[in-house]
This record gives structure tokens, sequence and C-alpha cells, in this order.
């Protein structure tokens, strides 16, 4: 991992050989965020608190790609994260070949392509909001490391795209660790006129360790090893399901994204998340209003099991099953009106308030129970 001290000079370097790397084809840009945000309540909802925030969705990339030769190209983008202490990494690096005009193969590190906006999802310059729907878009992961197919072609006056990938994950989540094997995605997305639609689906072999849970999962096996491994997520299948839709003729337009993710065998709820957004395209001025929403919140699993144990046994199994689960159950709702103004080329400047509903009661959540609040975003977005 690079710190963050070496981005300037990084930065530096890059604008210093920009001649150079020109005449060798070599293209250097990037993009930036900075966003400020505070929230009504001390606790935290989106990212936020009642303390004015100014790094929690900021971030600093670049992104150098250059031609290899008539077939080949190798991109690599570098990313700065306030939220992660302003260190850079590598989100992209890979290799690029064109099989024809129509196909070409990936290898390396990638972003994943299961949402609609999952290629410009840290730009952002390229959409209406201040950040994409944490609904949908808070995932565990985002990048692949492996190899992605991608396929687009016209049929008529239908613009057709496919694409598929099979790799590896791996990501530090709430102070603990996901990763993923054998993660295989197909999408596809057809475009006519100012009306898109795409499908998605996704599975792969999960695994998920947290001190606090697996520090319980280890004393629960003491009274139900079988148990203890069932709740385990241990190379457990997970089903990823997706399918949006867009309409947009530049003077308004109205999208929406709903999505699945399920990993039967273990801890995990089944999460149902979704969201519709719609907003007017007024000279240098886009006003908009999304609303979107998170469902994880399942009967809690495997406590038809329970029956199986002594009578004297079964609330203390029963309660320790549910004590085990409910921290990972969430269901809320986030209704936001902002608007971007396109303050010039390649600048835009946004403004949001959103009000946060949590459908559960207090206590419950890894990352600690969020209180219904509003939330006041502003950002500046621009590319180079």
């Amino acid at each position: 991992m690079m710190k963050n001290k070496l981005l300037f000079p990084l930065s530096l370097i890059a604008l210093s050989l920009s001649p150079v790397a020109e005449a060798n084809s070599v293209r250097i840009n990037g993009f930036a965020n900075f966003t400020a945000g505070i929230s009504s309540e001390e606790s935290e909802a989106l990212g936020y608190s009642d303390k004015a925030d100014f790094s929690e969705q900021s971030l600093f990339a670049v992104q150098l790609s250059g031609q290899i030769n008539d077939k080949m190209s190798a991109t690599a983008q570098i990313v700065s994260k306030g939220n992660n202490g302003y260190s850079a990494d590598f989100e992209w690096a890979y290799i690029k070949y064109d099989i024809d005009s129509e196909q070409s193969i990936l290898a390396g590190r990638f972003r994943l392509p299961i949402f609609r906006y999952s290629s410009s999802l840290d730009v952002g310059y390229s959409y209406h909001w201040i950040s994409a729907p944490s609904t949908v878009y808070d995932v565990p992961f985002n990048n692949l490391d492996g190899v992605r197919y991608d396929y687009s072609s016209f049929v008529g006056d239908w613009e057709l795209m496919f694409q598929a990938s099979l790799g590896n994950f791996k990501e530090e989540v709430s102070g603990g660790s996901s990763d993923g094997s054998n993660v295989i995605t197909a999408s596809f997305e057809a475009t006519y006129e100012s009306f898109k639609m795409r499908f998605v689906y996704g599975q792969g072999d999960n695994n998920f360790h947290l001190p606090q849970l697996d520090a319980s999962l280890d004393q629960f096996a003491a009274l139900s090893p079988e148990l203890a491994e069932e709740l385990r997520m241990n190379d457990d299948r997970g089903v990823f399901l997706g399918a949006g839709f867009e309409y947009d003729n530049f003077d308004w337009f109205v999208s929406g994204e709903i999505t699945s993710i399920d990993i039967e065998d273990s801890f995990s709820p089944e999460d149902k998340a979704w969201y519709i957004t719609a907003g007017i395209r007024s000279g240098k001025w886009t006003p908009h209003f999304t609303y979107e929403t998170r469902d994880g919140n399942a009967d809690i699993k495997f406590l038809e099991s329970v029956a199986a144990f002594p009578a004297e046994y079964q609330p203390v199994v029963a309660g320790t099953l549910t004590a085990i689960q409910m921290p990972f159950m969430e269901e809320y709702s986030v209704t936001t009106v902002g608007a971007r103004y396109d303050f010039d080329s390649n600048i835009a400047i946004k403004a949001e308030i959103s009000r946060y509903d949590n459908e559960l009661d207090a206590g419950v959540g890894i990352r600690g129970a969020s209180e219904d609040s509003t939330i006041v975003r502003a950002s500046v977005n621009y590319v180079f």
C-alpha cells in the first residue's frame, strides 16, 4: 500500500512527464471530489454525525493508460480516499486485449460490472448525486482480481453490451475481513434511443471474519458445533441479482435499480435494496429527487433447529442465535432532494439534503445504531 505522502510527488512526476507520455501514447488524467457534510444527530448516518466532516466522501485520483500495441493497452488508477486517511491505493491495474472492434478481454484488477455506475462510482462528476445511493451501492467489495470479457454491438437500433467476469476479492469491512473466491458475474445492457435496461447475475464463495463474531461463534460451538458451523461464513455460496432501467432525453431523466444479495448458509440475512431517482436539466442546473430503501431485516435463521435441543436449553439456544444475527440486520430508507450546478468546464458544484429513517430499534447494527436524522452535504467534483 502506498502512503499518502507519496501521492503528491507522484502527481508532480506525472505532470512533469506528460509531454513525453503523450508522445508515447500514454494518457494521464484524474478526478477529485471534495465533500463536506453534517447530520442533525450524534449517531452516525451515511457516514456523518453532528460534527462537520470534510473527508468521509472526499477523494483524489490519478489514472494512467497507455497503448502497448495495436491490440493491447494497460490502465492503472490510483485513488486516495479521505475515509482511508488519504492513503493511496491501486483501485485498477489491468491489461486489455482487443479481440476486434466488438470484443475485448481484461486481466488484472478492475471494477466489478454489477451496477449502472460501477465503472464511474468514484467519479462524482459523472452523475447528478453527491454519491450513488448507499442502499444499493454500499456492498462489501467493488473491485475484482481476475479476468473480464466485454462485448458490445448493435442490432438494428438497439445497442447491446454484455460483460462476464471471473476472479477473487478481499476487503476490510467494519473491522473485519471479507473475501470471495470463484466469483462469477454476467451483466447484459440494452439501449434504445433514450431508454436503457440492464440485468445482472453474480455468485461466489464468501468468507467473513470479525473478531467479536468469531469469539461468539467459538463460544456457541461448545453448545452446538453443528449450528455454529452453519452460522459461520466459510466458503458459503452467495448470489447477487440486479436489474435497472433508465430513461434520459437530455431535458429530464428517471432511473432506478433493484438488487438482492443472499448468502443462505450463514448468519447473513438476505439484503434487498432499490432506488428511484428523477431530475430535470435546465441550463447549468439539475435539480433532482431520489428515494432509496434497503431491507436486510429477515427472520432469524436456523430457529427450526432449536426444537432438537432439550427443553431447558431451547431458550438459551434461541437467544444466542438471535444475538449473533441481529447485529447484521438493517432496514432503512433515505429521501434526498438536491441540485447540481455545472460551474465551469469539467467542474460541478452540488448540494443535497437527505432524510435518513432507520426502521430498526436502537442498538442494532455492527456499525452502531443510527437514529432518524437529516444530513446536509455539499460537494465540488471535477475531472482533469
